[in-house]
C-alpha cells in the first residue's frame, strides 16, 4: 500500500519538487498553501507524514502541528528556512519529529522522511506488542489499543508524546530509563542533546495524573539517571 504524505508548503516551486521526489518513495502526494487547509485535511485523513513548512500563510507551521498534536500522532517533519535553535526546540516542544531547514538537500529529506515513517511504524508495532492492552493502576487506567488514560473513570487528554512516555514507563514498572534513552526511544536519534525536552513532557504528564505534583505516585525521579514508573503500585 503506498505511504500517504501531505505537502504544506506556499512555495509552489518547492510543492513541485517535494511532490516528485516524495513519490519516489512509494506515495501518494497531496499538498496545501495555507495552514488552515491543512490541520482540515490532516483531521480527516491519516497520513503516513507530513511535510509541514513553518511559515505559511493563515495558520503557521507551529500552530498547525500544536493542534494537530491534541488528537492526531500523524508523523510531521518541519521544514523551514530559520536556522535558529529555538525554532527546532519550539518543534521538539510542540510534537515535531523532525526538523530540517532550507535549503536542504533532496536525498537527506528523502532519508529522513523514510527514517521518521519506518520509526512510526516501529513504534505502532511496538505498541500492538505491547505486554497488554491494557494497564490497571488502580485509580490510573490506561488502554493502549485505544490510546486511552482514565483517572477514576475521568478521560485524561494526553498529547502523543506523553502517552507514548506513559506507556513505555508503565509497562516496565521499577525499570529506570536516562533522558538520552527516553529521547531516543520516543524522538528519535535526530534530536540528541535536547534532554531537556523529556523534563517538559514529563513535567506536563505528572501535572496530568499526578493527584500531588510535588509528591508524584507514578512517574518518579531515579535521581542521577532519570526517570521510572513507580514498581511498588
Amino acid at each position: 500500500m503506498a505511504n500517504q504524505i501531505l505537502i504544506v508548503e506556499d512555495d509552489l516551486e518547492i510543492v513541485d519538487l517535494l511532490e516528485i521526489h516524495m513519490k519516489d518513495l512509494n506515495a501518494e502526494v497531496e499538498s496545501v498553501n495555507d495552514g488552515l487547509s491543512a490541520l482540515e485535511k490532516a483531521q480527516h485523513k491519516d497520513y503516513d507524514l507530513i511535510l509541514l513548512d513553518l511559515s505559511i500563510p493563515k495558520l503557521n507551521g507551529v500552530e498547525v502541528c500544536r493542534e494537530l498534536r491534541k488528537t492526531k500522532n500523524t508523523p510531521i517533519i518541519m521544514v523551514t528556512a530559520k536556522t535558529e535553535e529555538i525554532d527546532k526546540v519550539l518543534g521538539l516542544e510542540i510534537g515535531a519529529d523532525d526538523y530540517i531547514t532550507k535549503p536542504f538537500s533532496i536525498r537527506e529529506l528523502k532519508a529522513r522522511a523514510k527514517a521518521v515513517m519506518r520509526r512510526s511504524d516501529a513504534a505502532n508495532q511496538q505498541t500492538g506488542d505491547s505486554k497488554s492492552t491494557e494497564l490497571d493502576f488502580g485509580d490510573l487506567k490506561v488502554n493502549i489499543e485505544m490510546r486511552r488514560v482514565t483517572i477514576e473513570g475521568k478521560k485524561i487528554d494526553l498529547s502523543p508524546k506523553e502517552f507514548d512516555l506513559l506507556v513505555l514507563l508503565a509497562n516496565y514498572p521499577g525499570r529506570s530509563y536516562s533522558r538520552s534513552e527516553l529521547l531516543d526511544v520516543i524522538w528519535g536519534y535526530n534530536f540528541s542533546g535536547y534532554e531537556h525536552t523529556v523534563n517538559s513532557h514529563i513535567n506536563r504528564l505528572r501535572a496530568k495524573i499526578e493527584p500531588d505534583m510535588g509528591n508524584p505516585i507514578y512517574i518518579l525521579t531515579t535521581w542521577g539517571i532519570g526517570y521510572r514508573f513507580n514498581e511498588d503500585i
